[in-house]
């Protein structure tokens, strides 16, 4: 049988860019008050590599955690790196029996069991089926079901005929569940055909609720994948936001992580001979309509790449061509009616690719986001400010290192959550 996808990319991961002062963009017209605001998601980066065939028979419960919840609920499913249609026999969302990691810093840590009685079929256009075609994505029907914020839910496919190449995202830190089949369990309550576990997830790359104020979209490399942040607790930078948000007199946003690690701005992943099985995906510019500008509810959005434009290779080292990718994003976040805030670049001193030449690009581009990005953005995030050291200023503060010296640990990401101005979102 195909192993299903269980680890982690290892390979080259990164951070972002992007900033502005307080008053920079007012003149930009806001969204009108969202129908349905984005609970949970994440950025499809590739396809599996070796499930050229699809699932066939398998039923994967997909874990993810909400940053918001409302009465009714729909879920986005992607087949955008699929080489053939995929057949959805059976999709379900249940409130999980476990509630995952939470802002108070409890973690009780999912299983694949869903919590008694919330169980409820999946429906598109009114049926339980739907084939996906490659390339695609799509959005279910509204289902009515009451999701807590802060808690986990469990959204499953069974996917009974070989399909092509698997759509799905890597660093998930967080453990779901599947079954091989070729039995359906989607609508099982109880775990107990979910024996085995995966470090990913797949198909699934939205969870919307109704009754909401509207999202705040992050888009970023690793460290807004939270790849070094505590495994299944939910404590990468985006979730202390959403914790943030809760606790403050500004409204309670939904947080939509697109965070794909080793993203760039320009380039897409293994530039020039990019394949769908590049797990850094298509570059930042390239995927901003899937992964930012088409949100449920989108309002505003966090700007947090660029390092891994300076640091991998080819190493871009003239801050004007990362500036213009950046200035692009703005430009086009705002004829679509969104903020933009900008996230300075964080230290990256230590790590292995770490030169002089590049630090030179790294500040270089932090200068034109704590300067407005032209006058362009709607307010600056100096998640490096905040992170590095007192003493050398291109290294990240040990204590808040993760111990690779690019990406923070928890504590780092604690405080980058921290310096996010709430009233520009």
């Amino acid at each position: 049988m195909r192993r299903l996808v269980r680890a982690l990319t290892t390979s080259t991961l990164l951070v972002a860019v992007i900033a502005a002062p307080a008053g920079a963009s007012e003149k930009q017209a806001r969204p009108a008050a969202a129908a349905w605001t984005t609970a949970w998601a994440t950025a499809p980066s590739a396809a599996v590599s070796d499930a050229e065939q699809g699932y066939a028979g398998y039923s994967i419960r997909n874990v993810v955690h909400t940053t918001s919840g409302g009465g009714s609920v729909r879920i986005h499913l992607s087949n955008r790196f699929g080489t053939q249609p995929v057949l959805m026999g059976h999709v379900t969302v249940a409130v999980s029996a476990h509630a995952g990691g939470r802002r108070d810093g409890t973690v009780d840590r999912s299983d694949g069991t869903a919590a008694p009685g919330t169980v409820r079929n999946v429906l598109f256009n009114g049926k339980a089926a739907l084939t996906i075609p490659r390339g695609a994505e799509i959005v279910s029907d509204p289902v009515r079901l009451r999701v807590p914020a802060d808690r986990d839910l469990l959204v499953t496919t069974w996917t009974p005929q070989p399909s092509g190449t698997v759509t799905y995202h890597p660093a998930a830190m967080q453990d779901s569940f599947f079954s091989r089949g070729p039995a359906d369990h989607a609508g099982d309550e109880a775990a107990t055909a979910f024996a085995e576990t995966t470090g990913v997830w797949h198909y699934v790359n939205g969870v919307d609720v109704t009754g909401g104020p509207g999202t705040v979209v992050a888009l970023g490399d690793s460290i807004t994948d939270g790849v070094t942040s505590t495994r299944g607790a939910n404590r990468r930078w985006t979730d202390y936001l959403a914790g943030r948000l809760a606790g403050s007199p500004v409204p309670d946003y939904g947080i939509a992580n697109s965070g794909i690690s080793g993203n760039r701005v320009l380039l897409d992943a293994n530039y020039p001979n990019y394949t769908i099985y590049e797990g850094f995906g298509p570059s930042a510019v390239t995927r901003l309509n899937f992964d930012v500008l088409e949100r449920a509810g989108a309002r505003s959005v966090i700007v947090f790449e660029g390092v891994n434009d300076i640091q991998q290779t080819p190493h871009q080292t003239d801050p004007e061509q990362i500036i213009a990718g950046l200035a692009q994003i703005t430009a086009q976040a705002h004829a679509r009616g969104l903020r933009v805030v900008g996230a300075t670049i964080m230290a990256f001193k230590g790590w292995n690719s770490w030169t002089p030449e590049l630090e030179r690009t790294r500040v270089a581009v932090n200068t034109w986001i704590r300067d407005g990005g032209d006058g362009q953005l709607d307010g600056l995030a100096d998640f490096d400010k905040a992170t590095r050291d007192a003493v050398d200023p291109a290294i990240i503060a040990p204590a808040y290192d993760s111990g690779d010296h690019l990406h923070p640990n928890d504590a780092g990401d604690a405080v980058m959550a921290a310096v996010v101005p709430l009233s520009r979102l």
